[in-house]
């Protein structure tokens, strides 16, 4: 490890809950020089670092030195600028460790952050959701925490973003080229991009796409090793080679009802059957989204459980567009558009040009 890594750790009001994840810490962090911060007091610009967030919720999903950490970094824009970033959540409950964790990366992510492929390692109260990890790793639900937190402090202290001669971008949507918004806004990114990487476009809106239907998982995996699914078609044929090959990946993505659209949300859960076989550590996630009245945070938060905690794409810092415009037309005349459609461009010019 080339830097001391930083730990962002928000004071808990009752120390005594915090013994769990003070030991989780003592195992990830063996052998690691660290500098510790725990109130929001404390915080400062803090770019081009390794960091590890770590927060402990009680059984009412609050800690209120994070709340006041949350809201300083949405204060002081870029101040994690050029920085890696790892969250760890350790909860009392079996709930909110999750929304923690996505609310945080969303936020450091606007202040500059890049985030790896899982980025998030939580603990519920039961540790119930390492149950299958435990099983895997054959050891205990704690042993598992313990290993996921120590290979996650491995994970952000060596990453480095990958480079390419030429990047290939694949930029997937379910819209209609003469009302969407969304498409309206991604053709004038599309054009500042130029011909700095090759870009290529999937349109899901056919219907084509079925959704997942849930196989077992041994039949999804034997499919999974063969490079298919079980239900084939489109997907196997066309989106899984173009998702092999791409090292970025756009989602186009309008708000439907505080949700992604049932397309898109099908795409995702199909490529569970490609990730049986394919990691993809190696690719970045980008997005465009576009509410109707209110929500984008929503869309993005979404996109970053799915694809980034989830399926492990990794996020670049300000991975996300999002704009609210109603009437087709709307999003390409709002007010100060131009500066965010070149600021965004520039984010993927950067990716292109690294």
């Amino acid at each position: 490890m080339n830097q001391p890594l930083v730990l962002i750790r928000p004071r808990c009001e009752h120390p005594e809950t915090a013994r769990r994840l003070s030991e989780v810490l003592a195992y990830a962090l063996e052998g690691s020089a660290v500098s510790t911060i725990e109130t929001a007091a404390a915080l400062h610009p803090l770019k081009g670092k390794k960091i590890l967030f770590a927060v402990m919720v009680g059984e009412t999903g609050i800690n209120l030195e994070y709340f006041a950490m949350l809201q300083w970094m949405r204060e002081h824009p870029g101040c994690l600028e050029g920085s890696v970033g790892g969250v760890l959540v350790d909860g009392a409950s079996e709930l909110y460790t999750k929304s923690i964790g996505s609310e945080l990366v969303f936020t450091a992510n606007l202040a500059g952050c890049t985030f790896p492929g899982r980025p998030l390692v939580e603990g519920t109260g039961s540790l119930g959701n390492f149950t299958i990890l435990a099983r895997t790793m054959e050891t205990d639900r704690f042993g598992a925490y313990l290993r996921s937190a120590r290979e996650l402090v491995e994970r952000v202290c060596g990453f480095s973003q990958p480079r390419f001669e030429r990047p290939k971008l694949l930029a997937v949507h379910a819209s209609s080229h003469k009302t969407s918004n969304t498409l309206a806004l991604w053709r004038r990114v599309r054009e500042q991009i130029g011909d700095r990487c090759e870009i290529s476009e999937f349109n899901l809106r056919n219907g084509e796409i079925s959704d997942c239907s849930g196989c077992p998982y041994t039949m999804c995996l034997h499919f999974g090793e063969q490079g298919g699914c079980f239900y084939g078609g489109v997907m196997v044929d066309e989106v899984f080679p173009a998702i092999r090959q791409a090292n970025a990946l756009v989602m186009l993505c309008p708000n439907y009802n505080d949700a992604l659209s049932a397309n898109l949300t099908a795409f995702i859960n199909r490529l569970t059957a490609l990730f049986r076989q394919v990691r993809f550590y190696d690719k970045a996630l980008f997005a465009i989204a576009v509410s109707g009245y209110s929500g984008n945070d929503i869309i993005a938060k979404q996109l970053i459980c799915a694809l980034n905690m989830n399926k492990t794409f990794y996020l670049p810092a300000r991975f996300s567009m999002l704009e609210t415009a109603n009437s087709a037309g709307d999003a390409c005349k709002l007010p100060g558009i131009d500066q965010r459609i070149a600021c965004f461009s520039q984010q993927l010019a950067a990716f292109c040009d690294q």
